[in-house]
């Protein structure tokens, strides 16, 4: 049986008690992911992983994803590198609150990094739990809340002229802009979650407007919005060690990365995990 102890911040546990580059049983997999739902964030210290084992491991959890903009690790196709080197000086990459690719039709259920080289401070990433945020709003945000559609893109990012751009990042991540950056899709700013049906926020940096609501109005909710929601109290800093794995909860946490370790290398393997009903736990295994 596995070992879940919670962070005691604003979500996330360790896992001990289970090697992943093994053959995961059904009990085991069902353990992890009922603790996955419960904490959203999860930390998988001391992990002797391969690409290999990294992919079989996350297909217990669902499909591996599609990474759109990002190209793979050369001797794979599904593999990206969350990278940096030491002597780059530019802006971190992913330093904005977001969840990943929340403007696709069906954003990915989860995510996974591994860490491979990690320097001695610094490169913490931060969690945020949409779901206490929501919880604890005051009424009166909330109920102004309450029936928006959000609109999510890339554009700001990973558009020909967006942040990545190549005359704009000189960093040593793969990044791939393109027009389809450009596209638009809806989600409810407040939904409830596909599996376990607790409702939550879903928001981060693509959310760029509102459906039948002026820009001017849509600039004041997000700047109310984000100033509840990035409270301490909801969040989680992670502080990673080589060999550690974390595993979160796209659908209701958002997370960023934050730097401070200038003249380190750093190298993290990523997958994300596609949002695929026949994975979910049936209603009495919650």
């Amino acid at each position: 049986m596995i070992s879940v102890t919670p962070s005691g911040q604003g979500c996330g546990a360790t896992v001990t008690g289970v090697d992943l580059a093994s053959d995961l049983d059904a009990t085991t997999v069902k353990e992890i992911r009922n603790a996955w739902l419960t904490h959203h964030v999860l930390v998988f210290p001391d992990q002797e992983l391969d690409d290999i084992a990294l992919e079989s491991f996350v297909e217990t959890i669902g499909p591996i994803g599609a990474d759109p903009f990002f190209g793979t690790i050369a001797d794979d196709k599904r593999i990206a590198a969350v990278s940096r080197r030491a002597d780059e000086t530019g802006p971190v990459f992913a330093e904005v609150w977001h969840s990943d690719w929340s403007f696709l039709e069906t954003p990915p259920a989860g995510t996974c990094l591994y860490g491979i080289t990690i320097p001695p401070s610094g490169g913490d990433t931060l969690f945020l739990n949409e779901q206490r945020a929501l919880e604890e709003m005051p009424e009166p945000l909330r109920t102004k809340l309450e029936a928006k559609t959000a609109l999510h893109s890339a554009r700001r990012a990973y558009a020909p002229d967006g942040k990545y751009a190549p005359d704009k990042y000189k960093g040593s991540m793969d990044i791939r802009p393109s027009e389809e950056a450009l596209a638009v899709f809806s989600h409810p700013l407040i939904r409830k979650h596909p599996e376990t049906g607790r409702p939550g926020l879903f928001a981060g940096s693509y959310v760029f407007a509102f459906e039948e609501t002026s820009d001017d109005e849509a600039a004041d909710i997000l700047d109310e919005l984000n100033a509840w929601m990035t409270q301490p109290a909801f969040q989680y800093r992670h502080k990673w060690q080589e060999g550690m794995l974390v595993l979160w909860d796209n659908r209701c946490v958002l997370h960023k990365a934050t730097g401070g370790y200038e003249g380190y290398d750093r190298l993290l393997h990523r997958l994300t995990i596609a949002d695929d009903p026949t994975y979910y736990l049936p209603s009495d295994g919650l």
